[in-house]
């Protein structure tokens, strides 16, 4: 029989993120699980060949980072008041880290929220969730708003 061990709950910071935690602590404690929250923040890749200094393009990428860290302690601190949690800042497109942390981590579950992107957001972004759902070599707890 499947066990689930190890709840990946990942967040972006939206509104939607407290609803994320809410339903992750409440099957990490009915399951005995740990959990690891990941938030992904944009890496320099996209910027590469813009006009401006690669270093002011570096440092605005490590601001970046550096407060989603600041936001990730607080996150935290806010929403796993008793569930054993690991903070992981990763870097990169959203959906291929994800899976990238999935497949090098042993999560054994993944809890994600959805934004419901719609009209031309949807056809130039596509859904983070969707693409998670689709690859995902484990099963995939998707919220809702």
């Amino acid at each position: 029989m499947a066990q689930i061990k190890k709840i990946m709950c990942a967040v972006d910071f939206s509104e939607m993120s407290a609803k994320v935690a809410a339903y992750t602590q409440l099957l990490a404690k009915a399951l005995d699980a740990s959990v690891n929250v990941v938030h992904v923040a944009p890496s320099h890749a996209p910027f590469v060949g813009l006009h401006g200094s690669q270093s002011s393009i570096e440092g605005f990428l490590e601001e970046t980072v550096s407060k989603a860290e600041k936001t990730m302690n607080s996150f935290i601190k806010d929403n796993f008041s008793d569930t054993e949690v690991t903070a992981n800042i990763l870097s990169g497109y959203a959906d291929e880290e994800i899976l990238k942390f999935v497949r090098d981590g042993n999560v054994d579950m993944i809890i994600m929220g959805t934004h419901g992107r719609r009209g031309m957001d949807r056809v130039l972004f596509g859904s983070v969730a969707e693409r998670v759902v689709k690859t995902a070599p484990i099963p995939v707890l998707t919220i809702r708003p």
